[in-house]
């Protein structure tokens, strides 16, 4: 039996009795279930959340970034699911958009979106600064081209954040070794911007 699994599945399977699950292992979501003595980690709540779908949904955002291996991604972030149900459970975020056929891949059994189609939603749903660090740690653990990312962008010209997108990809240094690391460089870019503002205005 999976370390995340259906409850249901497993006793209807007799794999387990209702009494050994609910002594033996704990509830992640509803009907989904972990050993009970494990602290749930991201890859957990990931497989968890994908089989709350029912199989359906495709893990996306930061969930997505860490099975590609990004870093600086807390075990407790929220997973994010392209999945159309307003009745997400806790700790789930369910994003009823529009997915084409190669903006998804599978990462150890997993659908979930491409690193471009990750840097896509990355670039745009979440501040400039801290999407720009999410977008270095995901170059940095998978590179990707900007071109692969602007190519989801024209396919996708109504979406939400594409003016923060647009203008953070030029930015992204996969050589970034820390959000700390991103944080001053565009600190010291962004105070050279408003040092040549104010030279050309004078």
């Amino acid at each position: 039996m999976r370390h995340v699994f259906v409850g249901s599945e497993a006793v209807r399977g007799g794999h387990l009795t209702r009494y050994q699950l609910r002594s033996r292992f704990q509830s992640i979501y509803p009907d989904i279930y972990l050993r009970g003595h494990v602290t749930p980690s991201l890859r957990h709540r990931s497989e968890g959340a994908w089989l709350w779908s029912g199989r359906r949904g495709v893990v996306c955002g930061l969930a997505a970034a860490a099975l590609h291996g990004s870093a600086w991604i807390d075990d407790d972030a929220p997973v994010e699911l392209v999945w159309r149900n307003r009745n997400s459970s806790a700790g789930i975020v369910t994003r009823n958009c529009v997915l084409c056929d190669d903006e998804v891949t599978h990462v150890a059994s997993l659908p979930v979106t491409t690193v471009a189609r990750t840097a896509f939603d990355l670039g745009r749903l979440t501040p400039r600064g801290e999407s720009i660090a999410r977008l270095d740690a995901l170059m940095r653990a998978s590179p990707f081209s900007v071109e692969d990312v602007w190519r989801v962008i024209e396919a996708h010209p109504g979406a939400r954040g594409l003016h923060q997108l647009r203008s953070s990809l030029p930015l992204v240094d996969g050589g970034a070794a820390s959000p700390k690391e991103t944080w001053l460089r565009l600190l010291l870019l962004d105070a050279g911007d408003r040092k040549s503002t104010r030279l050309n205005s004078s």
